[in-house]
């Protein structure tokens, strides 16, 4: 559940916070690329233990279509697909995501109670200093209230790069606007909640990253995420290599 390839100096965590991408080139450019991370964490929710995390995108003056998958290494694990449209023109960004889990209907099943889509639209500006995204779900599982109505579950999200120590950082700071039941804490996690019951910080975190020089042509990006989250009060560790 993360964008591809995004303006910043952090991948792993301005794709949490920046879906915007940086192929913005005069000509068409691909790239493709993976992340081994310990664990799989999304806007403060637990969605996983270990997992391979699969990327490719294409991209031509701003307009970009990326693909982003997740497998992890249990044959119970949940695997997801997501494709995601995004365009960006300075520091301005929109982009429509379409998530996909299996173990429940097939991919090409997009009943409105017969699906395993999650259709989700962003818009955000980058400031530079200071980036805000707004997200929220349109289609498919947009998440429900207490009282079964549909809450369109969103979430918005403040990020500031900076440097500190010769390494690049990310602090983040994420919510969700008003009750739902899509921010409630992830499958995987011991505090998830039934319910999110109204304004919550699902997200706190802060995230570092190094460049391993392998070769003196090649180097070996590791990062490393520490993520709290006040509604559910979890907390989470990860490390991880991008390839």
């Amino acid at each position: 559940m993360k964008g591809l390839f995004q303006k910043g100096i952090l991948p792993l965590a301005i794709a949490t916070a920046f879906p915007g991408v940086v192929l913005a080139q005069d000509k068409v450019e691909a790239e493709v690329g993976f992340d081994l991370v310990s664990n799989y964490i999304w806007r403060g929710q637990d969605l996983g233990n270990i997992s391979v995390q699969p990327s490719l995108a294409i991209g031509y003056k701003g307009l970009s279509l990326s693909a982003w998958g997740s497998v992890g290494f249990e044959k119970t694990d949940t695997k997801e697909l997501d494709l995601t449209l995004g365009y960006e023109a300075g520091g301005f960004s929109v982009s429509v995501t379409d998530y996909w889990f299996n173990g429940g209907p097939g991919y090409f099943h997009y009943g409105s109670h017969n699906t395993n889509h999650t259709f989700e639209a962003q818009v955000g500006y980058d400031f530079g200093l200071l980036a805000f995204n707004w997200y929220t779900n349109f289609a498919g599982n947009v998440g429900y209230k207490s009282d079964g109505k549909k809450a369109y579950a969103s979430y918005m999200s403040v990020s500031a790069p900076f440097k500190l120590g010769g390494l690049n950082w990310v602090a983040t700071v994420g919510a969700t606007p008003w009750e739902n039941d899509f921010y409630a804490g992830g499958g995987n996690s011991e505090y998830s909640k039934a319910m999110v019951n109204g304004f919550a910080v699902c997200e706190v975190g802060i995230t570092v990253e190094k460049e391993l020089q392998i070769t003196r042509s090649w180097s070996l990006p590791v990062f490393a995420q520490l993520v709290w989250n006040p509604a559910t009060e979890g907390a989470h560790f990860v490390a991880g290599l991008s390839f």
